[in-house]
């Protein structure tokens, strides 16, 4: 057994279960997006998926969560989407290469292994996957901040909308999350170079000094 294979196994178990518990996070805090007023320093706004915040200075908060699904802005509905599938695809990610981990023992037997690699490569592809979802609403709700920040039809003195906690740590759960399924599926290409080195095909080959040798013991 490699250690390095062993390494890359549980790094990208660990690198997957932070990358959803941020995931979690992202999809639950309200500062996707932040908003200050040179009018009311005192307060500042906070803009979610679920819900929407007033934070003041004294260390109050009051929020207030959307009144309708079909009456939510297009951009936060679809934000709110592809995160709940970021987060039962980023499960699956978990879940999947647990079996196929070459320290618990199961899947014993030819097809056993053959069961183990396929699910920590299905976890692997799970986890990138995860990534991917989770990086585009973040990534997009971003976008569409930078384009009002810098609008130039808006006066100046209306305050703008800036990044919040949740965009950073979106983009950190994607980048883990794509960090853990590269290395899920790096350890099974290990394990199959590992696998063919340990067990070459074809049959042996008799070289010249054995057939003499089992010749002269036939004779004898």
């Amino acid at each position: 057994m490699d250690p390095g294979m062993c390494v890359a196994e549980m790094l990208g178990m660990f690198f997957s279960i932070v990358a959803w518990l941020c995931s979690l996070a992202t999809t639950i805090m309200p500062q996707w997006l932040t908003l200050s007023t040179d009018l009311l320093q005192t307060e500042s706004y906070q803009l979610g998926l679920w819900e929407t915040c007033v934070v003041q200075d004294l260390g109050g908060t009051e929020c207030r969560a959307y009144d309708s699904m079909l009456g939510l802005n297009p951009n936060i509905r679809l934000a709110r989407i592809l995160m709940c599938v970021t987060m039962v695809v980023g499960i699956l990610g978990v879940l999947l290469p647990i079996p196929g981990l070459y320290l618990v023992n199961s899947c014993n037997g030819v097809e056993g292994q053959r069961s183990k690699r396929i699910l920590k490569v299905m976890g692997g592809v799970f986890s990138c996957l995860a990534g991917v979802t989770c990086l585009v609403p973040v990534s997009y709700m971003a976008h569409l901040a930078v384009l009002k920040f810098w609008d130039e039809s808006v006066p100046d003195i209306v305050p703008r909308w800036e990044f919040g906690d949740a965009l950073f740590c979106g983009w950190t759960a994607g980048f883990l999350h794509i960090v853990a399924g590269v290395l899920l599926v790096c350890s099974h290409l290990c394990f199959r170079q590992e696998a063919g080195a340990a067990y070459p095909r074809g049959p042996p080959k008799v070289t010249a000094l054995d057939a003499s040798s089992r010749k002269k013991t036939e004779y004898v």
